[in-house]
């Protein structure tokens, strides 16, 4: 029992215990509390004086800002006042002038209907007096004039005219000058040789080959003249078409590159050549369109404009005067303000009818507006080219332009050479005498005309026809053509079996 009431004790002890520090703790929280909100009132004051403070400032600063702003606002105000015054008064004397003005007006209409009056007045009194009108009178006076100081205008007319003349003359001097040293070109072309380098003097025997053979091939094949002679690592091709020479040159560098040079290899490279001239003849073309800046054209029109840099006008490449012409054009329209395009253009496709002429009648200028017009080339360059040499009247100023760049260009110091020309106008007309007779297949003139190689169709000219061949050929160049010593005319009748074993 006593250990009951000993232990219920304790528990009673243990709550009591319990319950004074729970207590304890109660009063110490509250005392916490209580300094807590007397600290938290005392910064709410704090901050409420702090935030009573700010707004005064805030308040105080307002009032000095609009202070500030209505005293400007009154100058302001000042200003608009007095501009407004014075507009007034501004206003006020424009009127004042007007109404001055207004009536000046009126008395000068006045004035003026009076003078006219007075005038008409005096005419009719002096036509009275004179028994004269007014017109008559005029023409009357301007005739006495004119007859007292006709010497005089007519010396003065005349001299205006040379004056006027001398200074055209000067100007027009003066473009061309221009325009001639702003493009100068080389006048230096091949006219009958071409000059192939070779890698070596070693080169040059096989060249030649076994008893001449190699070199007789390439001359029967391509009728140009290769000489070889000391100079060093170098031949000459002789010929008076270019495009032949450009056939043995290419096949000859073909040759010198593949390193086999014999008969069948030089026919084979020959055949080659002939192929890529073609190409050559384009790549021409469309340099001069690009070097000239002429734009697109037809492609086959570029073929004919390639086929100029193979043929010489007087010892003058066509293609290089062509090209020449047309940057001449070009800065004399330019000077002159007509179209630059137009003469430009007319001035390359001048001598285009020389690319064909020897294959069609007609001069070359009729030639040529036929091939311009078949591919509708600008009606305005085909006007610019055709009165170059005058077969067609001058219908614009960049015709005018193109003759003169023509006449430029072929009047440089040694661009022309006329004895070359009529050298190569007779190489043409041997072997146009030859082609002239039936059964033959080609022809070349070589030795610088000494010689005229001609190449018959074995099935149509027999042995005995091919000796007759001969005199007959001679005899016609004797009576159609003069010329210095003697001409070789070489007929060459040649069969060929082929065959391919399978």
């Amino acid at each position: 029992m006593e250990a009951v009431l000993a232990v219920a004790g304790g528990f009673v002890a243990g709550y009591l215990l319990r319950q004074l520090i729970a207590s304890a703790r109660v009063n110490q929280a509250e005392s916490r509390a209580q300094t807590l909100l007397s600290d938290a009132k005392s910064k709410s004051q704090d901050v409420v004086i702090e935030a009573k403070n700010t707004a005064l400032k805030i308040l105080e600063d307002a009032k000095k800002e609009e202070k500030e702003r209505n005293a400007q606002l009154a100058r302001i105000e000042n200003i608009l006042t007095k501009k407004e015054s014075e507009l007034e008064h501004k206003e006020h004397d424009i009127q004042s002038e007007k109404e001055i003005l207004k009536s000046k007006a009126t008395e000068l209409v006045a004035v003026k209907a009076d003078l006219e009056q007075s005038r008409a007045k005096q005419i009719a009194e002096l036509e009275r007096i004179s028994d004269l009108k007014q017109d008559d009178a005029k023409k009357e006076l301007v005739a006495k004039i004119e007859e007292e100081y006709k010497g005089e205008i007519y010396e003065k007319i005349i001299k205006l005219e040379r004056e006027s003349k001398e200074e055209l003359d000067k100007k027009a001097r003066e473009i061309l000058a221009v325009a001639i040293q702003r493009y100068s070109s080389s006048h230096i072309a091949d006219a009958t040789t071409t000059v192939v380098s070779l890698p070596s003097d070693e080169v040059k025997g096989k060249i030649i080959g076994k008893e001449g053979r190699n070199i007789k091939t390439i001359e029967r094949l391509t009728g140009v003249d290769v000489i070889i002679d000391d100079t060093p690592e170098a031949l000459v091709i002789s010929g008076f078409d270019p495009v032949r020479r450009q056939i043995a040159k290419l096949a000859i560098d073909k040759l010198i590159a593949d390193g086999r040079i014999h008969p069948a290899k030089i026919e084979e490279m020959v055949e080659k050549a002939k192929t890529e001239i073609n190409e050559k003849i384009k790549e021409a073309g469309e340099a001069a369109l690009f070097e000239t800046g002429a734009g697109i054209v037809d492609p086959k029109l570029v073929y004919l404009l390639g086929r100029l840099a193979f043929r010489t006008s007087f010892g003058q490449n066509v293609l290089l005067h062509s090209i020449e012409m047309a940057h001449i054009s070009g800065m004399l329209a330019a000077e002159l303000g007509a179209d630059v395009a137009v003469a430009k253009k007319g001035a390359l496709f001048h001598d285009i009818g020389k690319a064909v002429d020897h294959e069609i009648q007609g001069t070359h200028v009729e030639i040529g507006r036929k091939i311009l017009q078949k591919f509708g080339v600008d009606p305005k360059v085909i006007l610019a080219m055709e009165a170059h040499h005058e077969e067609y009247p001058y219908a614009t100023i960049e015709s005018r332009i193109v003759q003169s760049a023509d006449a430029i260009s072929g009047s440089r110091p040694g661009a022309r050479r006329d004895t070359v020309e009529i050298y190569l106008k007779r190489l043409e007309d041997l072997e146009r005498i030859a082609g002239s007779f039936e059964g033959v297949e080609k022809s070349y003139a070589i030795q610088a005309g000494r010689e005229l190689r001609i190449f018959v169709m074995p099935v149509k000219i027999d042995d005995l026809r091919a000796i007759q061949l001969a005199k007959d050929i001679a005899k016609k160049i004797e009576e159609e053509m003069k010329y210095p010593g003697e001409i070789k005319v070489n007929v060459i009748r040649e069969t060929r079996a082929i065959e391919y074993a399978r």
